[in-house]
């Protein structure tokens, strides 16, 4: 590791040199204590681990200890959420750990865009780098797959209805369901940034083509199905979720499902090998688990279940992460995906840098593909000081649940040792443990103090009190009003005659008032407007639409302009990635 230097060297120029050094899958799983039929390879580096086989085999080894990570309100750049989260398993192997990481698959969508892989940064990342940010092993092409042919035949049948009467359906064996074409609640999914896509008319060109209607497209990894894959536990439980989904509902009001439209099963064949965790590993050569994808802000953002519980069977500590901050990622992963896995964590760690504290406090807009301003890479302690308050929410919000928070402040080499003074007294006033991490700079060794803080929070009773934040049998309206006040800092809600519409649905139908509340909203604030940083006060929190995923267990309300389809923007990263003709190997990916 040490001829490799990040701040001389690009984040692909690291792996690829890395690369040329790191353990096969083979030896990867032999360590991980994997038997030999349980390994399906892809290639010699990367590979996909039989769960249930793992599973039956390792359920009465100990459990190892369940470590989350999180952050605060982070820039449009990202802070460095799943470099800490390598950089932490790295430094648990240098303590002579069996650490183990599960995180989320990248989609092309900020691949090709603007935030690159996730695959994490400088000696903090997950290799091999190009098959991790290219499609790995095709688990989001299968779901975009079996929720595209969700679509084909939500809209065949409503063609094949439109163009014949009940004796000719009987006879082609078809039951007609009577579908609204006005009702459905289903876009068609592709795993890029396409704003282009977000509204469309299909069905031109006459009868044959289908009804013209108006539809649009979603990125693939906010489909429900991506949300059933991060928290199913079975193959038996993923067959019947998928069942479950609805596409659209009849002109009187029924839902339409996946099973009504006999499709369900093809779709849990497309995904049946979806449902295998992928094994990678970190430039240091500890094992990380990649299942399921990003976007903790349009969908549940979590790595899935049957990876953790892969890896708790395997590892002594298991490092999972959650998408953007503590009030959307580490909320969904304690009140929805710790509900689901019976899993407590044994402490959280929230990523804070001094950079996204100085734009909290007043900094100028941090914006992708723009140089700093020099209040970034100067000493500007005021602002750090001021930005605090964002860091104390998620403090709180992480508190709120009965475990410990460690704050982590992953060290830039232009922070200053006043600025990181500041950081350690409020965080440590706050009931928090601290660390300074330097992994993206040195790799697990520059993790020791963070992995130190770690540990000790873990051999406290952390964990001992944990509880969530709502009851399953709460009202849904109650469940997002307590998010809203509690997590966000909200005084209230504000509904949409649309979402009340769907809400009063929901309160009516028995089987829909224990679903979980999957909030969509941005990122890049506490609040519902991405502008507002810090920690916004006085506001409502304005939900305008409602979604319901049957399959998923699911209610997602939309909150401000939140979208399922992001936009691409004017100088994305596909700009840059390229293939060496000589080695062929990929270049520009970061």
């Amino acid at each position: 590791m040490a001829e490799l230097n990040p701040l001389s060297m690009k984040d692909w120029e690291i792996a690829e040199a890395a690369e040329k050094k790191m353990k096969t899958v083979f030896q990867l799983a032999e360590e991980l204590g994997v038997e030999k039929y349980e390994l399906q390879p892809y290639g010699h580096y990367t590979g996909k681990l039989d769960y249930a086989r793992i599973l039956e085999r390792t359920k009465e080894n100990p459990r190892g200890k369940y470590v989350e990570v999180t952050a605060i309100t982070p820039t449009h750049l990202g802070e460095g959420k799943s470099t800490t989260t390598i950089g932490l398993i790295q430094g648990l192997g240098k303590m002579g750990q069996r650490a183990l990481g599960t995180i989320r698959q990248p989609s092309s969508g900020p691949t090709f865009n603007l935030k690159g892989s996730a695959a994490g940064g400088g000696l903090s990342q997950c290799i091999p780098l190009s098959s991790f940010s290219l499609g790995l092993t095709g688990d989001i092409d299968a779901v975009t797959n079996a929720h595209n042919l969700a679509m084909v035949a939500l809209t065949s049948r409503m063609q094949h209805e439109f163009n014949y009467n009940d004796e000719v359906l009987q006879k082609k064996n078809l039951k007609r369901l009577n579908i609204d074409p006005r009702n459905t609640t289903m876009n068609w999914a592709i795993d890029f940034c396409a704003q282009a896509l977000r509204e469309i008319i299909i069905g031109l060109g006459g009868k044959n083509n289908g009804l013209m209607m108006k539809s649009g497209f979603q990125i693939s990894v906010s489909s429900e199905i991506m949300a059933i894959l991060a928290i199913t536990t079975s193959l038996a439980d993923f067959r019947k979720r998928m069942g479950q989904i609805v596409v659209a509902y009849s002109k009187d009001g029924r839902p339409v499902t996946t099973a009504d439209l006999e499709v369900d099963g093809a779709m849990t064949a497309l995904t049946l090998n979806a449902l295998c965790p992928n094994l990678l590993q970190t430039l240091e050569g500890q094992p990380v688990l990649v299942h399921t994808g990003p976007f903790a802000n349009i969908s549940i953002g979590q790595s899935s279940i049957i990876a953790d519980l892969v890896g708790m069977g395997l590892a002594d500590y298991v490092v999972t992460e959650s998408g953007f901050g503590a009030d959307i990622g580490f909320e969904k992963f304690w009140n929805i995906k710790c509900r689901h896995s019976g899993l407590t964590p044994s402490c959280s760690v929230i990523v804070a840098t001094i950079r996204a504290l100085k734009m909290h406090g007043g900094g100028p807009q941090v914006k992708p593909g723009k140089p700093l301003d020099k209040v970034y890479t100067e000493p500007a302690p005021a602002y750090v000081e001021k930005g605090l308050e964002n860091l104390m929410a998620h403090v709180e919000i992480v508190k709120k649940s009965g475990i410990t928070p460690v704050v982590c402040i992953n060290h830039f080499y232009t922070d200053t040792k006043e600025e990181v003074a500041l950081v350690k007294r409020a965080a440590e006033a706050a009931g928090a443990k601290v660390a300074v991490s330097k992994h993206w700079e040195k790799g697990g060794e520059g993790a020791l103090e963070l992995v130190e803080a770690v540990v000790e929070a873990c051999q406290e009773k952390s964990g001992a009190s944990f509880t969530f934040l709502y009851p399953e049998d709460l009202p849904v309206k109650e469940k997002i009003l307590r998010i809203a006040t509690e997590i966000y800092g909200a005084d209230g809600v504000t509904f949409t005659p649309e979402s009340e519409e769907k809400l009063a649905q929901v309160a009516a139908d028995q089987e829909l008032s224990g679903f979980d509340v999957c909030m969509a909203k941005t990122h890049l604030s506490l609040s519902h407007d991405p502008a507002a940083k810090g920690r916004p006060q006085g506001w409502k929190l304005p939900v305008k639409d409602v979604l319901i995923y049957r399959g998923a267990g699911l209610v997602v309300p939309v909150t401000g302009e939140i979208k399922l389809m992001p936009g691409t923007a004017s100088d994305p990263s596909y700009r840059k990635i390229d293939v060496d003709l000589t080695t062929r190997r990929v270049t520009g990916l970061f």
